[in-house]
């Protein structure tokens, strides 16, 4: 499955291809390199498909990395989702997975490597200190008082901090670069710190854990990693990484690249405000249909080449900061299921019809494609008895002009079936409408009444042969385009109180047996799925992935 499309933005696809035509690089090698501390989003599909999708265009390779340098947030829960996510999007890492700790060993010896050569050294200042000696944008750092231990007396500090004879916070490993750097990034940073916490691949080997910055770029040196490509806020930290590969005994010298992050409207991507929506309750767990996770995304009935068509149409620039409209990824997804869903029908608001000039034991089948475009989608069978199913939306006592739909007097088509007119109104004490009392044109099967127009089509399903079904109605989580934005704000503030609405329906009998996750169009109404863990009281239960009409296409056409 190639993701590359020339029409798509992707200057690091463009420079891969310069380097390989002049003969500056024979094959590249990337890796994807997540935390395991929460579920893979939206955004993190947008890395995916660009490691992946390089080396899959070129010929190279992609790694999977776990980056567990954080036990304290790391489960092996995470690890599994994230890789169920990567091979249902449809990519296959090369080898074996591979974790950070695999390294540990080396980053120590590569850290003694630094103590050794008069490039590091053990701090006793608090965190607090640490910050506050480290000095600003405008004001230079001041040296730890720390800074000129010995090699030898820092050789040893740091083997006692690996043994766990001192407490979190008490001492860390600081590179020796420059207080007085313009970056801040090169203020003497934190290489080791003391952790004692159980790790899930390790277990209680280590008391102290190395920091992201020393251990991305040695890993990716390790493993022959070429293009390490990351989002822009790891800009700022790539002269670091390319001081640890100048300054260590490290076997390849792969490249740092920044891209912009993926900013989709209605949505947030923290891992930390995700997980606040899980702990809270606010959401059902990481996969609910809501979040902008993979999982949550696959659960909702999202495609792994709808999303890879998104992330192709976005694109990959330097140019941060801009909002992508999340119609585009709605766009991605009706695209694809109006090309490979079948078809069915459910009512979502149930009128119950009497068609009156049928008897009661009354009952013919219709035989009717599962898509109207695909043979290889089969037929699907729809029982017509004298009691229907219709959507309440569907009738109106006193329609405006252009209501092409049913009232008292007018006629409609039922789809796929015949022609019908209301011919009386029953109503309980309340004068609510309990039925609808309709006769059937029984000469209007395949072809129009005689001497009259009909233009209304409905969608129904049989009473007695209907599949009842729970349906949930997803919309945006936040009702605002950036939710984050204001920095001071809470972002729960904006959440969208009708995000989900469930209700009771009745679908066809070709739903009776739906596979979880099988996604459908309900004609008239929507794309839907089957929800991968439920089936609600005996009741099959289907979330809407999104409505019919495609607001951002019509957009670009009108652009």
């Amino acid at each position: 499955m190639s993701v590359d499309s020339h029409s798509a933005p992707n200057f690091i696809r463009n420079q891969v291809r310069e380097e390989i035509e002049a003969g500056r690089q024979d094959t590249i090698v990337t890796r994807f390199p997540p935390e395991p501390n929460g579920f893979l989003h939206i955004g993190h599909a947008k890395s995916i498909c660009l490691n992946f999708g390089l080396a899959e265009q070129f010929g190279g390779q992609c790694h999977l990395r776990f980056d567990d340098t954080n036990p304290a947030k790391e489960e092996q829960a995470y690890i599994d989702a994230i890789k169920a996510d990567i091979t249902w999007l449809g990519f296959e890492w090369d080898g074996a997975v591979r974790y950070a700790s695999d390294y540990f060993d080396q980053l120590y010896a590569w850290a003694q490597y630094l103590v050794r050569e008069g490039k590091a050294y053990v701090d006793d200042l608090s965190p607090d200190e640490i910050r506050e000696y480290r000095g600003t944008l405008t004001e230079s750092g001041t040296p730890s008082p720390y800074r000129d231990r010995t090699p030898d007396e820092n050789l040893d500090l740091l083997e006692r901090m690996r043994t766990g004879e001192f407490a979190e916070g008490e001492k860390v490993l600081r590179a020796k670069i420059d207080m007085a750097a313009s970056n801040i990034n090169l203020r003497d940073p934190i290489l080791y710190r003391v952790r004692h916490a159980h790790h899930h691949q390790t277990g209680d080997k280590w008391k102290i854990y190395p920091s992201y910055d020393f251990t991305h770029g040695q890993s990716d040196a390790i493993e022959g990693v070429t293009h390490s490509i990351c989002t822009l806020e790891f800009e700022d930290h790539r002269p670091l990484y390319d001081w640890f590969l100048e300054n260590l005994p490290v076997p390849a010298k792969p490249r740092q690249i920044e891209f912009a992050r993926l900013n989709l409207a209605h949505t947030v991507t923290s891992k930390r405000k995700l997980k606040l929506l899980v702990d809270q309750g606010i959401v059902d767990g990481w996969d609910d249909p809501r979040m902008p996770t993979i999982s949550g995304m696959r659960r909702r009935g999202y495609t792994p080449d709808s999303v890879r068509k998104f992330c192709e149409m976005i694109g990959v620039t330097r140019a941060d900061g801009g909002m992508v409209d999340i119609a585009m990824l709605y766009h991605a997804i009706r695209s694809d299921l109006e090309d490979n869903a079948p078809r069915a029908m459910c009512v979502l608001k149930p009128l119950k019809v009497v068609l009156t000039n049928l008897p009661e034991d009354h009952q013919e089948t219709f035989e009717v494609a599962g898509h109207p475009a695909r043979d290889d989608m089969g037929v699907r069978h729809l029982p017509l008895t004298r009691e229907v199913w219709i959507d309440h939306d569907d009738f109106m006592e006193e329609p405006p002009k252009k209501f092409f739909r049913l009232a008292p007097g007018k006629e409609v088509r039922l789809r796929n079936a015949y022609v019908i007119r209301c011919d009386e109104v029953i109503k309980d004490a309340d004068g609510e409408i309990q039925e609808l009392r309709c006769s059937v044109d029984l000469d209007t099967l395949g072809k129009n009444p005689e001497g009259r127009k009909v233009k209304g089509v409905i969608h129904w399903v049989s009473t007695s042969h209907a599949v009842p079904v729970e349906v949930r109605l997803y919309d945006n989580l936040f009702q605002v385009e950036a939710p984050d934005r204001d920095r001071d704000g809470d972002f729960l503030e904006h959440l969208n109180p009708e995000s989900l609405r469930i209700v009771e329906g009745y679908a066809e009998p070709s739903l009776a047996n739906a596979e979880p996750e099988s996604r459908y169009q309900f004609e008239r109404v929507g794309y839907f799925c089957a929800d991968r863990h439920e089936c609600r009281d005996g009741k099959r239960v289907f979330n809407r992935t999104v409505g019919l009409k495609d607001g951002w296409a019509k957009a670009q056409k009108k652009g």
